[in-house]
């Protein structure tokens, strides 16, 4: 039985997730016009329940709600916003669980950063395949320039949150050594 009950709290905790990052994405969809940015730079809200998943659940679970969010992105906005979100956080997810194998510690910001050019680069190249040319990669400087500034501002997000996730997971030794190689 106790199998059982820890399955369905994780259920339960990635339905819980799944939800937090479908309402960052609406919150951000409000507040990117009131910026005044540019069509397809966004803020990356709902990238910090993505990063939460890879630090304190199995990396099963972020590629999971990589996906959920991929088809949410498909039956909302449709078959190109679905492919292009699928694209961005796929290559992002591997991006940041590459980082997170590498021995030593990662700067969080650096690791904030990279899965936002990841996420652009994997939206590019997604793109490149919808319009068959390379013409989206005109864009790449733009949005080079918008990751490296979302990873900053993701990580401050992420980097206040820790201590409530933290407490939140009760962290065993492997959620605490991920923390531990972003600090």
């Amino acid at each position: 039985m106790p199998m059982r009950s820890n399955k369905s709290r994780r259920i339960a905790w990635m339905g819980l997730l799944f939800a937090l990052a479908i309402v960052l994405s609406f919150v951000e969809s409000l507040i990117t016009p009131l910026l005044g940015l540019m069509p397809a730079v966004k803020l990356g809200l709902s990238n910090v329940v993505i990063m939460y998943a890879l630090l304190f659940l199995p990396r099963r679970y972020a590629a999971a709600l990589v996906v959920l969010k991929a088809l949410f992105a498909f039956l909302t906005r449709g078959a190109t916003a679905g492919f292009l979100s699928l694209a961005g956080g796929l290559l992002s997810f591997v991006v940041l669980s590459l980082l997170l194998c590498l021995p030593g510690t990662i700067g969080g910001y650096v690791f904030s950063a990279c899965g936002a050019l990841a996420h652009n680069l994997g939206q590019l190249a997604g793109a490149a395949v919808i319009l068959s040319s390379g013409a989206a990669l005109a864009y790449a400087p733009i949005l080079m320039i918008a990751g490296l500034i979302v990873g900053g501002i993701t990580w401050m997000l992420l980097k206040a949150l820790l201590p409530y996730f933290e407490h939140i997971s009760a962290g065993n030794a492997t959620q605490v050594n991920a923390v531990k190689k972003l600090r």
